[in-house]
């Protein structure tokens, strides 16, 4: 995985970040957990859990 600092806040994150738009709609709870569990298992630690405005 490579990585990559995030502005001026010296966070280094992942240069993939995950998206959960869709978990607990169409991933459900254990999928999602698998999901995020593979993604931390390749090195991934960057997350976007915005919530999509309806």
């Amino acid at each position: 995985m490579d990585y990559r600092k995030l502005g001026n806040s010296g966070a280094v994150v992942s240069s993939l970040c995950l998206g959960t738009m869709t978990f607990g709609a169409e991933a459900d709870e254990a999928t999602s957990f698998q999901l995020m569990d593979v993604y931390a298992g390749a090195g991934g630690n960057f997350l976007d859990t915005e919530p999509v405005a309806q």
